[in-house]
């Protein structure tokens, strides 16, 4: 008994000592499907203004995703009122049509960078918010309702100095 116990702790401290750099590490699911109208949103309080981070979006992502690539608009709400929004694309299967990222079975997570060596200038609360912006070729509208992607996670890692 004594000896599983701290093989079992020994275990734990060493999963808590391997996420040092974690500052925000947040995940959303998804019902069945991701609808183009649906944004996703992360609220951060209390960053260090002087640290600088780098910043991912995770997503998880199970047989059912019908595409290789993964088209993204991605917004940054300031606390005073600054925003910044990109369009971002990630690769997601490889050319054979195997899936990208990590994971047993069909559920595959994919820790996909977003922004590197950002400061968060001012205190406040700042928004972090993802929508998907799929769409088939020759149609404009886009895809209603994306199907395949069950978790959206945005995290945050202090670059050490």
């Amino acid at each position: 008994m004594p000896r599983s116990f701290f093989f079992i702790l020994s275990l734990v401290c060493l999963f808590i000592a391997c996420d040092e750099d974690r500052v925000f590490d947040e995940y959303k699911s998804l019902p069945n499907q991701w609808n183009k109208d649906s944004i996703i949103t992360f609220n951060l309080q209390n960053i260090d203004s002087v640290q600088r981070y780098n910043l991912f979006f995770n997503i998880r992502n199970n047989n059912d995703f019908q595409y290789s690539n993964l088209f993204l608009i991605s917004e940054i709400q300031f606390p005073e009122g600054k925003v910044i929004t990109d369009t971002l694309e990630y690769e997601m299967a490889a050319p054979d049509g195997k899936w990208l990222g990590t994971g047993f079975g069909d559920v595959k997570e994919n820790k996909l960078w977003y922004k590197e060596q950002v400061q968060f200038p001012e205190s406040g609360k700042y928004k972090v918010s993802i929508q998907h912006a799929m769409r088939k070729n020759g149609n404009e509208k886009g895809i209603e309702n994306l199907k395949g992607i069950t978790e959206v996670g945005f995290r945050i890692e202090k670059i050490p100095n």
